[in-house]
């Protein structure tokens, strides 16, 4: 069990020696264990407490939190990306992409450990490109999420739709979506969002498992030996058609976003290695059976998300037990986004420690309006889902795979890239800056492509 930090240290001077590199000017997040010496005697404590209740995160729970980021009801789309691309083809991105966004990770913790001041991944454009990168880091930071509890609650609406059979109360079904991750946004700290990981893991499974087996009994040893299933892409296949199935396959693996949000909050952050490696097996092992399997049970007829090709019962089942995956997913992204714009506001004051009564009734507007704006813009915009993956191709591409090796070569790199030394890691961090230059311009380019 991870353990819980009991207390921190109120003597900022002596904390200042150790940690100099904090910079409570600059720095969004509650990571610093920092006490302002002219604070009265009941906000002290309040600080105090504050700081103790925001470290409670270790290494397992830290794994819990980023698989319930990362894996979510999208996963159930790889095994149309499968017939997309051909088996093979298929298998090898989706290793390649997943080593690739954990050696990614495993640089932004690198520069998270070395640059305490950065809180969310928005602080991270300070330190590239100055008050400009910030600014530009921000934009992109929270559209993306916000873009992000958009797509669950829509997600939410179609689930419930499927499960009631009617789409005749969809607006009311969205409002319950809405009402739903905003409930679940209500706990500000990661390591109590970690005990509803739990949930959203298991459901994830469940959801996966039921979808297998369903589309495996519906074959026959016979069926399956003729199953259209392919080893390469299938024909005439459009270069726009692949490198969508390609954006569904890398988009699986982009959680690096709220990395650091979720480090701020550990008590022993040089063990998130442990957490990215662990994450990167499971979301290895779990993407590829999935795809693979399906895509051999149902051929080229696989629908996305998986769980339609599965029959008209099976599939309500199968979302009944995935709504919590879709709810817990959607609900951690407006717990990221409101820690960053929480603390931004109230960066020099007690009250971003989310535990006095303008704390809390800050958090609670907050959290309330950015699930409004989500929700509105899924509902109100007709072509949502395609500027959901154009945003992502824009920015998901840059947060999870080409901007970790820009910040090695800028900012953790010792001495020259050619080196005996450096000479290897700078080599694997220029094949992944590539790799996301590519998903960044063939991405960005199918998606919009596929508005017309």
């Amino acid at each position: 069990m991870d353990q819980t930090p009991t207390q921190c240290s109120t003597n900022a001077a002596d904390k200042a020696k150790t940690n100099d590199m904090i910079t409570p000017a600059v720095s969004y997040g509650i990571g610093d264990c920092n006490v302002d010496t002219d604070l009265g005697a009941v906000e002290k404590q309040k600080t105090v407490d504050g700081i103790a209740h925001f470290h409670r995160l270790g290494w397992k729970r830290l794994t819990v939190v980023l698989i319930v980021e990362a894996i979510a009801l999208g996963s159930l789309g790889l095994p149309a990306a499968f017939a997309t691309l051909g088996m093979i083809p298929s298998v090898i991105i989706n290793i390649a992409t997943g080593l690739f966004a954990i050696h990614a990770s495993l640089t932004l913790g690198q520069v998270k450990l070395k640059y305490l001041e950065v809180a969310h991944y928005a602080d991270v454009g300070r330190l590239v490109l100055g008050k400009f990168g910030h600014q530009l880091f921000s934009f992109m930071f929270v559209a993306l999420f916000i873009l992000l509890i958009g797509s669950h609650c829509l997600t939410g609406t179609i689930a419930l739709e499927i499960i009631a059979e009617s789409n005749i109360c969809s607006l009311l079904f969205g409002i319950v979506s809405a009402i739903i991750l905003l409930i679940l946004a209500i706990p500000p700290s990661f390591a109590e969002v970690a005990i509803l990981g739990y949930i959203d893991f298991i459901s994830i499974i469940l959801a996966i498992g039921i979808t297998i087996i369903a589309t495996g009994i519906q074959q026959s040893p016979d069926s399956l030996a003729v199953s259209s299933w392919s080893p390469w892409p299938k024909e005439n296949l459009t270069f726009s058609e692949a490198f969508i199935a390609v954006n569904n396959i890398v988009f699986a693996y982009a959680f690096a976003t709220a990395q650091p949000s979720f480090m701020d909050e550990m008590h022993t952050p040089e063990d998130y290695s442990k957490s990215i490696w662990s994450l990167g097996i499971i979301q290895i092992i779990i993407y590829t059976l999935t795809g693979a399997t399906i895509y051999a049970f149902v051929g080229q007829d696989v629908k996305s998300p998986a769980l339609l090709s599965a029959g008209p019962l099976i599939s309500k089942v199968a979302f009944g037990i995935a709504l919590p995956v879709i709810f817990i997913s959607g609900s951690i992204n407006t717990t990221v986004v409101c820690r960053y714009l929480h603390g931004l506001i109230y960066r020099n004051s007690v009250v971003r420690y989310i535990n006095t009564r303008k704390g809390w009734i800050t958090w609670l507007a907050l959290i309330f309006v950015v699930t409004l704006i989500a929700w509105v813009i899924a509902e109100a915009i007709p072509f949502f889902s395609e500027l959901l993956s154009i945003s992502s191709s824009l920015f998901s591409s840059g947060f999870c795979f080409y901007i970790p090796p820009i910040l090695w070569f800028a900012l953790l790199k010792d001495g020259k890239w050619y080196s005996k030394k450096n000479f290897w890691t700078a080599i694997l961090n220029g094949i992944v800056f590539v790799f996301g230059i590519v998903v960044l311009i063939c991405g960005a380019y199918a998606s919009i492509n596929g508005l017309y």
